[in-house]
């Protein structure tokens, strides 16, 4: 159940009204949510960012001031004012251009860009250095992400959906059913290779096998990788860790191709598997080829990524935990050298960034640091662009700063781009707030109320993260849903990582395993308790919200508990026995209730808002996307018809063509405005 994505949210009509969004008709709303909404899309924000392995130039994406796509600059690490634009466009004309990478040598970017007579996405080259026109490489006629440099700088490899009708994933809007389900129409991602000589695409991983992920061998012969058979969406919970075989270049080309039957490294769906029932992520290849690292944990979404980090013999073997009983959640991590890792991890909420002694299994405190901010490169979570001499780039931005690329070395790194200088937050101060519950040390985040005066009473609201496996950290807010704009209308907002999160180990993160509701609930309530004995909160309007797995608590919050006076679920799940038939990603439901629904069904039931809708009486909305595979619109129908029927008041709002993650520009903001607007009814702040 993807819930790291928290892009969209929600307003009140009548009690009990469906509103199919075409443009779903919002009440007269507070003249503030506009203004908050045009500030959330005034940012311009980088969202990948790259240093050339020579650590002389960073570059990045980022949108345009105005008009629609992405676009890539460059810039001298020792002169970042002296930026360049990289395109493949022709002057006047903007486009998507994106995925950057810079080759071994660190004399060419490839990027991918649909400025072409074609319209279509391609792979292109530029040569920064001679600022030459960018030369296209290859067309693709179906969906590419990930584009990764093989070490010999011979090849790009990729990930590729040959003909693909969507992205790749389970967040994006699922296509309609038909024909024979789960056999016809299946869009598998395979690894393709783009021959840089010839300008030849070629698929080098099975059909049979969706991938996820890949690294190359530091010899450019073999590739890594996690794959699971198809419907990709559905199967990465039981993903294995492959490689291929070598093969020899006979007069050049291709030295690899698709093989039937291809190696397995590690197998978690084997009781025999010391990670038996756990997912994989992030393989990586020492510098001597001898091992493969990885991050294997319980994950909730493929990408985000929690776990302890893995070593297994490149040819096969028992994995080892390197990083066993640690109180964080690494998250990224590649080899600085055969006996060290460079590792970023979530850790309290925060981000830590250090290397790991393969020697000792000890931190190396002189080459770490610990960020009161969300960073990231944009390829993976927590990514970390790093050069040859380990001095790095990435992105980071937080509660009170709009993100900006930032490179150098770990201690001292310099703002390399300043679009949001001007940028103000119109929301609080925010706060790391601690506290303990039956044993455990839980931690959140607190949004202040602006201007905020300790004689006066504030409402909160508890905004629930998705996952479970993941956590909030601090970052500049998006345009969309998140706890700023509740804040800036003069909220509180308690954004707790309760049990299941990420951030203290994997104890923590396995511990609401067949507890969904529970001791998840217990934490948060705790830390509602902590909140408002400490700070000026009102306890008679206190609400909760969240999307996916926070939609999913939103739900069963308010049949367990009556302090919440005001609630919206996003994308929430109110009966995990039906849920279980209707989802199109099952897999990832094993490891969290131990067995299927149909072998424990009683596991199931215990944690299903449905089973206990009599108690509920807080004012409800409900808003979904009516192509949503991860939680389907059923869930959210089966929940607002029963309170309906419980003459509760309530709202479902059904988004069309929108699958998980919302993409609409104009559905994101209505559904901002209407959860907004829902608890300024309810609950208001003034």
């Amino acid at each position: 159940m993807s819930f790291r994505t928290l892009t969209v949210f929600f307003t009140c009509l009548s009690s009990g009204v469906i509103a199919l969004a075409q443009t779903p008709a919002t009440p007269a709303k507070d003249p503030r949510i506009s203004q908050i909404t045009a500030q959330l899309e005034a940012v311009r924000a980088p969202h990948q960012t790259v240093i050339s392995p020579d650590s002389k130039s960073v570059a990045w994406v980022v949108r345009p001031q105005e008009g629609r796509g992405t676009e890539i600059f460059v810039a001298p690490l020792d002169n970042p004012s002296s930026t360049y634009q990289i395109t493949a466009c022709a002057e006047g004309k903007q486009g998507d251009e994106n995925e950057i990478a810079w080759s071994p040598d660190s004399k060419h970017l490839a990027f991918f860009s649909d400025c072409n007579s074609e319209h279509q996405q391609g792979l292109y080259l530029a040569e920064p250095a001679a600022k030459t026109p960018a030369k296209r490489i290859v067309t693709f006629h179906g969906y590419a992400d990930s584009p990764q440099w093989s070490p010999d700088g011979k090849f790009v490899g990729l990930l590729y959906v040959e003909g693909a009708t969507r992205p790749s994933g389970a967040l994006a809007a699922m296509k309609p059913p038909s024909g024979v389900i789960g056999v016809e129409g299946l869009e598998v991602q395979r690894v393709a290779l783009a021959d840089l000589a010839n300008g030849q695409l070629e698929l080098v991983t099975p059909e049979d096998l969706h991938v996820y992920e890949f690294n190359w061998s530091p010899d450019s012969k073999k590739l890594a990788y996690i794959a699971a058979p198809p419907p990709g969406e559905n199967n990465w919970w039981v993903a294995k860790l492959y490689t291929n075989e070598a093969f020899a270049c006979a007069g050049g080309g291709f030295c690899m191709r698709p093989m039937k039957t291809p190696k397995i490294i590690v197998d978690p769906t084997s009781g025999k598997s010391p990670i038996f029932g756990l997912q994989l992520a992030v393989p990586r290849w020492s510098p001597d080829g001898s091992q493969i690292a990885f991050i294997s944990g319980l994950m909730s979404d493929q990408g985000s990524t929690g776990g302890d980090i893995y070593l297994v013999p490149s040819n096969g073997g028992e994995p080892k935990d390197i990083t066993p009983g640690r109180k964080a959640s690494p998250a990224w991590f590649l080899w600085i050298d055969d006996h060290t890792l460079g590792i970023s991890e979530i850790t309290g909420g925060s981000s830590h960034l250090f290397a790991y002694n393969l020697n000792t299994l000890q931190d190396d405190d002189e080459n770490s640091a610990t960020f009161p901010e969300g960073v990231g490169s944009g390829q993976q979570m927590m990514s970390v662009s790093v050069a040859d001499d380990h001095q790095i780039a990435l992105i980071k931005s937080s509660f009170a700063s709009p993100p900006e690329v930032w490179a150098g070395k770990l201690d001292g790194l310099k703002q390399i781009t300043h679009y949001n200088d001007n940028l103000k937050p119109s929301w609080g101060k925010s706060e790391s707030v601690s506290w303990k519950n039956e044993g455990f040390d839980v931690q959140g985040w607190l949004l202040y109320p602006p201007n905020y005066d300790p004689a006066k009473k504030y409402p909160l609201i508890v905004m629930v993260h998705g996952g479970p496996s993941a956590a909030v950290t601090p970052h500049w807010p998006g345009a969309g849903f998140g706890a700023a704009p509740f804040s800036a209308l003069g909220y509180f907002v308690l954004m707790p990582n309760p049990r299941g999160s990420y951030g203290q180990g994997e104890k923590f993160t396995q511990a609401n395993r067949k507890d969904f509701g529970y001791g998840d609930l217990r934490d948060i309530l705790a830390g509602v308790d902590t909140v408002t004995k400490k700070y000026s909160v009102d306890p008679g309007r206190v609400g909760i919200t969240g999307w996916s797995y926070g939609g999913f608590m939103t739900m069963f919050a308010v049949t367990q508990t009556n302090r919440f006076h005001a609630a919206v679920a996003g994308a929430g799940i109110a009966n995990w026995q039906s849920y279980y038939g209707e989802n199109s990603i099952d897999q990832w439901m094993i490891p969290f209730f131990g067995a299927s629904v149909y072998d424990d069904p009683a596991a199931y039931a215990k944690s299903s808002a449905i089973n206990f809708i009599h108690k509920v009486k807080t004012p409800t909305l409900v808003v979904v996307g009516d192509r949503d595979g991860e939680c389907p619109m059923p869930q959210s129908f089966e929940f607002w018809h029963a309170l309906r029927d419980q003459h509760v008041p309530t709202q479902l709002v059904v988004y069309p063509n929108e699958g998980h993650h919302f993409v609409s520009r104009d559905h994101q903001r209505d559904v901002l405005e209407r959860a907004l607007s829902w608890f300024e009814q309810y609950m208001p702040a003034q």
